[in-house]
């Protein structure tokens, strides 16, 4: 489990847990993300488009917010600090929400997919400005 200034991040749980922004169930285990707040308190998204569309409409402050976590898509159900992957839109790898993001723990595999798939790739600060403009 990840954990932060000794706060606990909660654990994703597919199958049970909504989404924060569309209030699906979160059932795609190569998907999801997490906004960890400074005060301990987990937001689940279904898809990181979910959570930076949660993001740009101010449902939250940005100094409320930790951290961001998403889900490798190479690790289906493991969250990695999103900050620190790499993202891959691609509309071979559908999401989903539609906007087909897939984010990477490695650059390498976010590569490796571009390859085969095609796509556009960002980081974490080029993502976020292109969905939320901050």
């Amino acid at each position: 489990m990840l954990s932060s200034c000794s706060k606990e991040i909660e654990k994703i749980e597919y199958g049970v847990d909504q989404c924060e922004h569309c209030k699906m169930t979160l059932t795609d285990k190569k998907y999801g993300a997490l906004i960890f707040t400074k005060k301990g308190k987990s937001y689940k998204f279904d898809a990181t488009e979910c959570m930076l569309d949660y993001v740009k409409e101010e449902k939250i402050n940005d100094n409320e917010i930790d951290k961001y976590f998403v889900i490798n898509l190479t690790e289906p159900g493991v969250l990695t600090d999103a900050s620190e992957a790499t993202y891959l839109i691609s509309p071979e790898l559908r999401s989903p929400m539609g906007e087909n993001i897939s984010a990477f723990k490695n650059n390498s595999d976010a590569d490796k997919y571009q390859t085969q798939y095609g796509g556009e790739i960002l980081s974490w600060n080029d993502l976020k400005n292109k969905f939320t403009g901050k």
